[in-house]
């Protein structure tokens, strides 16, 4: 049976690159929101950002944040990041820099968003995966990337039960 997750990603930056992987039929991803759609929710201010999240999370064993370029510097991204390990969700990031966007070019690695949280006495990134797909091209990448996230998905929620004990 295929997990619940959330994507959590750079909408202005990445939506094409994203919609790549939220399309693999490995898993069940929340419902894609459209450019217009999230541009209604972000009108409505903060608040409804974060009902949005939260509804959104909800019945999702695992975030996945699609890195990108710019991925870590997204205050909804943090939060997203934020609210499903206090949640204690699994948390995986995916760098998806390799893959093509709708102009044919792919992006730089961004930084890892996990290394701007602590817990404990160490960065998240000590607990949460980043993978980074493998492969000469775009092809290859998102193939590694279809190969590998049901595995990924699941190492990430035993990560963070791990974290816990």
């Amino acid at each position: 049976m295929a997990r619940k997750v959330f994507f959590s990603f750079h909408f202005a930056n990445d939506y094409w690159r994203t919609q790549q992987v939220r399309n693999m039929n490995s898993l069940e991803g929340n419902p894609i929101c459209t450019a217009n759609a999230w541009e209604e929710v972000k009108k409505k201010g903060d608040e409804a950002i974060e009902a949005w999240i939260t509804k959104e999370m909800a019945g999702r064993s695992c975030v996945i944040v699609l890195v990108g370029s710019q991925t870590a510097e997204r205050k909804w991204v943090r939060r997203e990041i934020q609210k499903a390990w206090t949640d204690n969700r699994g948390v995986l990031g995916i760098r998806i820099n390799g893959l093509l966007d709708s102009s044919g070019s792919t992006s730089t690695a961004g930084e890892n968003p996990f290394d701007r949280f602590t817990i404990g006495d160490k960065k998240m990134s000590a607990f949460a995966p980043l993978k980074t797909p493998t492969g000469a091209d775009s092809k290859a990448k998102y193939a590694n990337i279809a190969a590998n996230m049901e595995n990924w998905i699941e190492e990430a929620i035993k990560a963070r039960a791990d974290a816990a004990k």
